[in-house]
């Protein structure tokens, strides 16, 4: 008798003490069938018994799907950060505090925690690709209506659209790789889909940044809309059908989560991981200079360098093991909190900036990946359960690095985000030991 496998590995198994919920499924778009079966087109939906074998596609098509599905990420979390470079001319402009500008980042943030199980579950039996594609064009909307806004009002209501779409496409996207290219490329497809997370930190923010200081804030955001609508194309043009494979209910949610053993360690880590990392990076600027003692003038720069080094390990995880690659991340990220926060010197902040973004690039395709293997059958449940503390942890890292900054001082945002990494790394390896493999002779 075996348990079942950790997530990341080959394929899934019975969860020790696991009930229907956790019971594996063949994972969405593969096929069943005698062993030796020819495998499903990549993209396709399991047929009903006796059906008609279709065709495979072109391989290209599949990868083509795939990066539709990560410019769409690129654009959902461009479109989510965009105010950060923006909020003094936006708050300038529309007769509002730099603090209130600043509910356009923290209000799609939250929206988008809770609307990733409610987008799931509202989803229903539609194909998944129309309800990619009406999520983008709500994005697009949203970003071309603040571009006009007369008020600040308007814009705050059209965040509050970005929020609804970020979480509904994340919970629907991540787990989309499977069904787009062959088993053996699923780990490369995720990560190229979870590229667009670090990416729009990298480029998108900084471009949307750029052009607000050229052409005015509204420039930028009318850019954001633009690119909503050249990604609503694509994903018509290259995304195939794709119906659902099967329909999740409300109670579904909480089953999963206290029926499985994997789903929540994931929540936790997820939970652990990012109000850590959000915890300290909310206040790096001030850690590298008070601590580091790097010139303001640099910051800039050492946070491109972060993004850089992040977009490069979101590739370096995605291939691997989820249990491993979160082991090793949330380790490595407590020891780098850990020094960062007391260890003196430009060479050496700016040694850890980097190793930082290295380190935490992984952790969206990892997460995604461990929710994926832990129940197959149910990734989109799984993914919206873990999209949503992503979201709600965000915020809640903010808030914690803050209370910690003003009680305290600025080195004890990252020391209390290292005591929460070295807890998510104790709660990877528990889970990993208590699913190891049993065997009966």
């Amino acid at each position: 008798m075996t348990a079942a496998a950790a997530p990341g590995s080959p394929a899934p198994s019975p969860e020790p003490g696991g009930s229907a919920a956790s019971t594996p499924h063949p994972a969405p778009g593969s096929v069943t069938g005698s062993p030796g079966s020819a495998p499903a087109a990549p993209g396709s939906a399991t047929g009903s018994p006796g059906s008609a074998p279709t065709a495979a596609p072109a391989p290209w098509k599949g990868w083509a799907a795939v990066c539709a599905v990560a410019l769409g990420i690129f654009c959902l979390i461009t479109s989510e950060l965009l105010p950060v470079g923006l909020l003094t001319p936006v708050g300038a402009d529309l007769g509002v505090s730099d603090g209130t500008a600043g509910l356009m980042v923290t209000v799609p943030g939250l929206v988008a925690g809770f609307c990733a199980p409610l987008v799931t579950v509202g989803a229903g039996r539609l194909d998944r690709r129309l309800v990619l594609c009406v999520l983008i064009a709500l994005t697009a909307a949203a970003n071309l209506a603040a571009a006009v806004a007369p008020g600040f009002a308007v814009v705050l209501a059209a965040r509050l659209l970005v929020g609804v779409s970020v979480g509904g496409f994340w919970a629907i996207a991540g787990g989309l790789a499977v069904r787009l290219v062959p088993e053996r490329h699923v780990g490369r497809a995720t990560a190229l889909v979870f590229g667009g997370v670090p990416t729009a930190s990298v480029l998108g923010v900084p471009a949307g940044t750029l052009l607000g200081e050229l052409g005015g804030w509204r420039t930028a955001f009318a850019a954001v809309g633009a690119l909503g609508l050249v990604t609503l194309t694509a994903l018509v043009v290259l995304l195939p059908p794709l119906p659902p494979t099967r329909r999740i209910t409300f109670p579904e949610l909480p089953a999963l989560f206290r029926e499985n053993r994997a789903v929540r360690a994931g929540v936790a880590v997820t939970f652990l991981v990012v109000t850590g990392q959000f915890a300290a990076y909310t206040f790096v600027r001030p850690i590298l200079q008070d601590v580091s003692g790097i010139d303001a003038g640099f910051v800039s720069t050492l946070l491109l360098g972060y993004g850089v080094a992040g977009v490069a390990g979101n590739f370096l995880a995605g291939a691997r093991d989820a249990y491993r690659s979160l082991l090793v991340i949330s380790g490595a990220l407590a020891v780098i909190l850990a020094l960062i926060a007391v260890l003196p010197g430009a060479v050496a902040g700016t040694a850890l900036l980097l190793a930082w973004g290295l380190a935490y690039g992984g952790v969206s395709v990892s997460v995604q990946g461990w929710m994926t293997k832990a129940v197959p059958a149910a990734a989109e449940a799984a993914s919206s359960l873990m999209v949503a503390m992503f979201n709600l942890a965000i915020a809640a890292g903010a808030l914690l690095g803050g209370l910690a900054v003003d009680g305290i001082s600025a080195p004890a945002a990252p020391l209390g985000g290292a005591a929460l990494m070295l807890m998510a790394a104790v709660t990877v390896r528990a889970t990993a030991l208590r699913r190891r493999p049993e065997h009966v002779d």
